[in-house]
């Protein structure tokens, strides 16, 4: 007996039948919107020489291919985003992006979250300044410290340094997923002697990266009224994420990162963070664009949380 599969009447605009729903479909001109996102290539003065200019154009790319909607939770991302729009970037070095990168975050200070996709490690400075240094924390999961010296300019490797110098209290800095062999002696002895908390890519990997994440939010919020955090993705085990100069066998894993981030977004102190140092050129297949979209939506469900 033939049996008639009977579905309710459907309207073309109803139909799932060639897209969904997208990410995408959530960020575009909302002024009144709770987030804001900003494209910030920067890739002068790169340690490493590289593409980090490609990372927001790869990032919006890449979108449309994530749904709204978590399978895990049952829960459907709603939250708008503002699109702030791309700076303008190319060839700057590190010292002129300062203002343009500093005055763009500080635009956005009366929303909940503001994202800026990278771009090197050197926007997390001014994207701390445009928060204001005397009442923000810094939290960075990074295998690096980003504490070499600054007398011979500002690069991606130093922006750590430089907002100590700019009066950054290291109490108020938090630095997490520290990676060996891939630091000196010199910047951990900076680090120890200045007060900032230092957590190693092994306590991430025994405790759970988010474990220790979530103590520091903690520890960072008793001192500061706002947070801001830098993800450079570099920490990330480069077998998982290959798309960093600068990522390292036996990282995080990119598990634990997603979780990481949805416990950062989640946290009302944290107003503003980076991800920093995706490098489109290294990319095997599409592996890094759809690990940096994930995190976009990690973030977000994170951030509806609050």
């Amino acid at each position: 007996m033939a049996v008639s599969l009977r579905c309710p009447p459907m309207t073309l605009e109803d139909s799932e039948a060639l897209g969904w729903r997208s990410v995408a479909d959530l960020i575009g001109d909302h002024p009144d919107a709770p987030v804001a996102l900003i494209g910030a290539g920067l890739n002068e003065r790169s340690l490493t020489p590289g593409r980090c200019d490609l990372g927001p154009k790869a990032f919006r790319a890449v979108l449309p291919r994530f749904s709204t909607y978590d399978v895990e939770t049952e829960r459907e991302l709603t939250t708008r985003v503002h699109d702030a729009g791309d700076l303008a970037l190319k060839a700057v070095s590190p010292a002129n992006a300062f203002d343009p990168v500093r005055e763009t975050v500080a635009a956005q200070g009366g929303r909940n979250l503001t994202i800026l996709v990278g771009g090197n490690n050197a926007i997390t400075r001014p994207g701390v300044h445009g928060l204001g240094l005397a009442r923000t924390g810094l939290l960075t999961l990074d295998a690096h410290f980003d504490l070499r010296d600054t007398d011979q300019g500002l690069t991606n490797g130093n922006p750590v340094q430089a907002l100590l110098e700019d009066g950054l209290a290291g109490e108020r800095i938090s630095q997490v997923g520290l990676a060996p062999f891939a630091n000196t002696r010199r910047a951990h002895d900076k680090a120890k002697a200045a007060g900032i908390a230092v957590r190693t890519a092994r306590e991430c990997r025994d405790q759970g990266l988010a474990t220790v994440v979530a103590q520091e939010l903690e520890r960072l919020s008793a001192l500061c009224d706002v947070i801001y955090v830098d993800f450079d993705i570099d920490l990330i085990d480069r077998s998982q994420w290959p798309a960093s100069p600068g990522a390292r066998p036996v990282g995080v894993s990119v598990q634990d990162f997603f979780e990481a981030t949805r416990v950062i977004g989640a946290c009302a102190r944290v107003r503003a963070v980076d991800l920093t140092e995706y490098d489109p050129s290294l990319e095997i297949g599409d592996l890094g664009s759809l690990t940096v979209g994930r995190w976009f939506c990690e973030l977000l469900t994170g951030f509806e949380q609050r």
